[in-house]
């Protein structure tokens, strides 16, 4: 029973290192997740309902779904200048 415990605490822990963007899935960038993330609700006011750093177009940068009512508002920030790079809205549901 502690082993599973074990195994089931270092499989969380494993899991929320990944939650934290920029850790291990690609470089260090300049800004931190949370300041991307405040630059965007600047763009989009709402509620962040899905959070990446993720490499697009040769860029690396954070993207967040930020729902606005009946509609998702997809907002990309280059990670290391902090500028818009992604706006577009669309209605809830519909799949990228």
């Amino acid at each position: 029973m502690k082993k599973a415990f074990l195994a089931l605490a270092a499989l969380a822990a494993a899991v929320a290192g990944n939650a934290h963007a920029g850790t291990a899935a690609g470089p260090k960038a300049k800004l931190t997740i949370a300041q991307a993330r405040a630059i965007a609700l600047k763009t989009a006011p709402g509620k962040v309902t899905k959070a990446e750093y993720e490499k697009e177009n040769g860029v690396w940068r954070y993207s967040f779904d930020i729902r606005q009512g009946n509609k998702n508002h997809e907002v990309g920030v280059d990670a290391n200048t902090g500028k818009i790079v992604e706006s577009v809205v669309e209605p809830l549901g519909k799949a990228d």
